[in-house]
C-alpha cells in the first residue's frame, strides 16, 4: 500500500502491536483514572481504525481488537467504581480547577439520580462524564451488579463502534492515494497534541488546592 512507503512507514512497520498497545491503554486510563479526563479517547479510537484500514491485516485486527477495547472500558469502569467506592461518600475536588470540580461532580451526581442505569450508558459518548461517572456511582454506593451491566453495555456500544468506523472510513479513504496519508497525518499530529497537552493541563489540575465534596 502507498501508505506503507511513505512518510507514516514507522508507524505501519509497528503495525496493529502498537495500535493495539495505544488503544488498550488509553481506554482503560480514560475509564478508569483522573488523568482520563485529559485524554483525547474519542479520536484516538477513530484513528486507530483508520491506521488498521491502511495494513494489510488490518480487518482481522480490528474486530480483535474491538472486543479488546470494549474489555478495557468495562474493566476501566470497574477499577473507577472500586476508587470511588472506597472513598466512602467523599470525593476531592480542585478548587479553581477547570474539570475536577465541585461543580462538574455535582452535575454527573445529579445525572445518576435522575437516571441510574441510563445515565451510566450516557456516560459513554460524554468524555469528561465517561471518567467520572465510575467514581461518582463507586462513592453514591450505587447498586453493583446494576452498575455493571449498565458499563458492559455502554462499553459495547462506545469503542468498537468507533473503532469499526474509523476503519470503515479509512477504507474509503483508501481508494484515494493522496486524501488517506493527508487525513491519517493531521489525524495522528492532533492526537500526538492532544496527549501532551492533556496530560500538562491534568498536572496542572493535580496542583491546585484540593476541596472535599460529599456525594449524596
Amino acid at each position: 500500500m502507498t501508505l506503507a512507503s511513505g512518510t507514516f512507514e514507522p508507524l505501519m512497520t509497528a503495525g496493529p502491536v502498537l495500535v493495539w498497545f495505544i488503544v488498550v491503554t488509553f481506554v482503560f486510563l480514560e475509564c478508569a483514572f483522573i488523568i482520563g479526563l485529559f485524554l483525547p479517547g474519542d479520536s484516538m479510537l477513530l484513528t486507530a481504525g483508520i491506521v488498521l484500514a491502511a495494513h494489510s491485516s488490518g480487518a482481522t485486527h480490528v474486530w480483535a481488537l474491538a472486543g479488546s477495547a470494549a474489555v478495557a472500558a468495562i474493566a476501566g469502569n470497574q477499577v473507577g467504581y472500586a476508587i470511588g467506592h472506597r472513598t466512602g461518600h467523599r470525593l476531592i475536588a480542585r478548587r479553581g480547577g477547570r474539570y475536577v470540580t465541585v461543580e462538574h461532580l455535582h452535575k454527573v451526581n445529579a445525572l445518576l439520580d435522575r437516571h441510574g442505569f441510563w445515565s451510566i450508558l450516557i456516560a459513554r459518548w460524554i468524555p469528561w462524564v465517561r471518567t467520572l461517572c465510575p467514581l461518582v456511582a463507586g462513592a453514591a454506593g450505587m447498586n453493583h451488579r446494576t452498575y455493571t451491566v449498565a458499563s458492559t453495555l455502554g462499553a459495547l456500544a462506545w469503542a468498537p463502534v468507533l473503532l469499526l468506523l474509523g476503519f470503515y472510513a479509512g477504507e474509503f479513504l483508501e481508494r484515494v492515494s493522496w486524501l488517506m496519508p493527508a487525513v491519517l497525518g493531521a489525524m495522528v499530529v492532533a492526537l500526538a497534541v492532544g496527549t501532551v497537552i492533556g496530560v500538562r493541563q491534568y498536572r496542572q489540575e493535580m496542583a491546585r488546592p484540593a476541596e472535599d465534596y460529599t456525594v449524596e
